[in-house]
């Protein structure tokens, strides 16, 4: 039996720059579906143990997601996460040849974990919800902006405001009329907008940015999102516990969501309290309460239940 292979792959807008284990050969790849296509037939050739991909905003979809569907093993990594490895093994120069190599390497050495990548309505989906986000910050933007603006610029920045909200109006129905149309989302938005505190866009978030809830226990679902606290601890040394890496937009959904529950949700307003009396700062608890928020909803959905309140 042959070495397993395993394959890094460099992506950049037009094209893709693969390492084939240990071979020095680069391969390149134009990044369109002919150029795919050519990729997914030289893989098909070779006993591939897995291809692995860096996140870079949106150009790895088209070629990770045709692997995926080609039945080939596929997994989208965290850049900062091969950088690092790529400092701790002294490679410190960046070309896309010495970066195909290095994800090849990663990939060796740390075997990262396959997970379902997003199909095609979930991405439609992801991507509404990325550009609901777009539209409230740009919404605060020019708020920010009306407040110093002379005579002339204010009317125009309202009109823009006023543009910008009934487009946001729209995206939100957007948003809701998917998961509706959708057996399986519907059914867990039904489960997560029964949590007194989680309304229908931290719901929608939930759903396309955290699509293992329900499927993972609680302290990993709780290391996905970022939210559980890492040791700083060295010797005699005790440090405060931290939270680091996750999912943003999640925590986002949750920051908020956390701090309607504090109002209507009496599990974690008694939760928040108790840790406050304990002389937790507020920061802290806050956290705390979003990681609780989670576990919660991620039970719920393991068990297909309702909220119920104790």
């Amino acid at each position: 039996m042959g070495t397993k292979v395993f394959v890094g792959v460099d992506v950049s807008k037009d094209s893709l720059d693969v390492a084939f284990g240990q071979e020095k050969e680069i391969i390149t790849f134009n990044n369109d579906q002919k150029g795919v296509d050519a990729l997914i037939k030289k893989l098909s050739l070779i006993d591939l143990a897995l291809t692995v991909f860096e996140s870079t905003g949106g150009y790895e979809l088209l070629s990770a997601s045709s692997l995926a569907e080609a039945g080939l093993p596929v997994v989208i990594v965290n850049p900062r996460q091969v950088r690092n490895f790529a400092r701790a093994t002294g490679i410190l120069a960046k070309t896309d040849a010495s970066d195909a190599r290095v994800i090849a390497h990663f990939a060796n050495a740390g075997k990262p974990d396959i997970r379902p990548l997003k199909d095609r309505a979930t991405s439609e989906l992801t991507a509404l919800v990325t550009r609901r986000r777009q539209l409230i910050e740009m919404i605060v933007a020019e708020r920010n902006r009306l407040k110093l603006a002379n005579k002339r610029n204010k009317k125009d920045i309202k009109d823009h405001i006023r543009w910008l909200e009934r487009r946001l109006d729209k995206i939100g129905l957007d948003i809701g009329s998917m998961i509706q149309n959708s057996p399986i989302w519907r059914g867990k938005d039904d489960i997560l907008q029964s949590v007194p505190g989680i309304g229908p866009a931290t719901s929608a978030i939930l759903i396309c940015d955290m699509p293992e809830l329900g499927l993972l226990s609680s302290k990993k679902i709780a290391m996905l999102a970022g939210l559980a606290p890492l040791n700083c601890d060295s010797g005699k040394f005790k440090g405060r516990r931290r939270i680091w890496g996750g999912r943003s937009a999640v925590r986002s959904g949750l920051y908020m969501a956390t701090f309607a529950a504090l109002r209507f949700n009496p599990t974690i307003k008694a939760f928040y309290q108790r840790l406050k009396a304990a002389g937790k700062c507020h920061k802290v608890a806050i956290t705390a309460c979003m990681r609780k928020l989670l576990i919660i909803v991620n039970a719920m959905l393991r068990d297909q239940t309702l909220w119920q309140q104790n």
